[in-house]
């Protein structure tokens, strides 16, 4: 038989600090399932991880870019022509302020 690491008098306790109204027929199944998540956990930190480096993912995952490199536009005066408002050579915008 394995030892309970929660109780319902704990159930109790941490409802109670954090300001939730639990029916003492809803007590009994979450100190069960609270119990079976900390059992889980208390199993984890039976592993030997001396040698194990910290990770922040399971795989190494790595962003797929492409350096950024200026090319005019062939036809400067078409890409104007299209733009909703216009002041000279530059795209009038409007405030963002």
């Amino acid at each position: 038989m394995t030892t309970k690491v929660i109780t319902a008098e704990d159930v109790r306790k941490v409802a109670h600090l954090a300001r939730l109204a639990i029916d003492e027929s809803e007590i009994a199944a979450l100190t069960e399932q609270l119990d079976s998540i900390l059992g889980y956990v208390n199993q984890l930190s039976e592993l030997e991880v001396t040698d194990v480096p910290p990770t922040t993912r399971a795989i190494e995952v790595s962003n797929v870019t492409r350096p950024d490199q200026l090319e005019p536009w062939p036809n400067r005066e078409d890409l104007l022509a299209i733009a909703p408002d216009r002041e000279e050579d530059f795209f009038r915008v409007p405030k963002i302020m």
